[in-house]
């Protein structure tokens, strides 16, 4: 008798300590990060980098390890931004750019979607048509310009089918990608629920193909990018305006190599931008809808 209350006991005790520390997982607080510390973390790091490039750069050129028709000072750099901000063009070329890869990405969103979900859950189709997604995503999307300005001439529709031809079939395959990682427990529960069909994809498989779709997202928008940049470099024309490929293309051709570096450095400001501003925050949501994310 001793012995069978001694287990019952442990057996409490065990249950009473799993209970305290589920209570204790969810008592813990998402709390919002104190500005000091995103400065000091997330600010204050980058900008050191910045800063390092930047002496390092100016040393160069100080020492003449090489000429300023290869490398320019940043000063000279500085001075193209001024020029071009004084006459008013900066933000309208940057925006030109911007405008075209935002709505390109946006329209390869609405095509890729659909697409990943076919390949994912329709095994024909992804028999038929997934070898060559996968194709497609590694080849250049600079391939595409020339065909694209035969079928299409110079214009912003001809821009659009480049983004789209290198930006689809990465966030199609991102999407086949977090599907294929979703638990089969979760669409055997879902069925069990009865979220079969359209119900069973907007309810179980998309949210939990989530991090893999994201991912695929990330991916379509550095090839949206990458794609419309080629766009522009490649085809100019004064009905396309000037783009921040045009404006690296400009300075090519006329041996301006601040102008170049300024192209340069526009076009990866750019990149990161979009990264901080759209991708890094739903990256942070998922983590912290997942629970993986607690103190940020």
């Amino acid at each position: 008798m001793a012995s069978t209350e001694t287990k019952a006991v442990g057996k409490t005790d065990d249950l009473a300590g799993l209970e305290a520390g589920l209570d204790a997982l969810d008592a813990v607080q998402v709390r919002r990060t104190p500005v000091r510390e995103v400065l000091v973390k997330k600010i204050l790091p980058p900008l050191t980098a910045v800063a390092l490039v930047l002496v390092v750069w100016q040393v160069l050129v100080a020492t003449k390890v090489t000429d300023e028709g290869s490398l320019p000072a940043p000063s000279a750099v500085w001075d193209s931004v001024s020029d071009m901000w004084l006459q008013g063009t900066l933000l309208e070329v940057v925006w030109t750019s911007v405008s075209r890869g935002l709505l390109g990405f946006l329209l390869a969103l609405a095509i890729g979607t659909p697409l990943g979900l076919l390949v994912a859950r329709v095994k024909f189709v992804r028999a038929a048509i997934g070898p060559i997604l996968s194709g497609l995503q590694s080849l250049p999307s600079v391939a595409w310009v020339p065909p694209a300005v035969i079928w299409l001439g110079l214009n912003n529709s001809m821009m659009y089918a480049v983004i789209l031809l290198g930006a689809v079939p990465s966030i199609a395959n991102g999407l086949v990608s977090g599907v294929d990682q979703v638990s089969p427990l979760y669409l055997r529960a879902g069925r069990t629920l009865g979220a079969t069909g359209l119900k069973g994809t907007w309810h179980i498989v998309m949210p939990a193909a989530l991090p893999g779709y994201l991912a695929g997202l990330k991916q379509g928008w550095a090839f949206s990018w990458r794609s419309l940049m080629a766009a522009e470099i490649i085809a100019s024309s004064p009905d396309l305006g000037l783009g921040l490929g045009q404006l690296l293309e400009n300075g090519r051709n006329n041996s301006d190599m601040p102008g170049v570096f300024l192209a340069i450095l526009l076009i990866l400001i750019v990149g990161i931008a979009i990264d901080l501003l759209i991708f890094s925050p739903l990256e942070r949501w998922v983590l912290r809808s997942r629970g993986l994310l607690v103190k940020n």
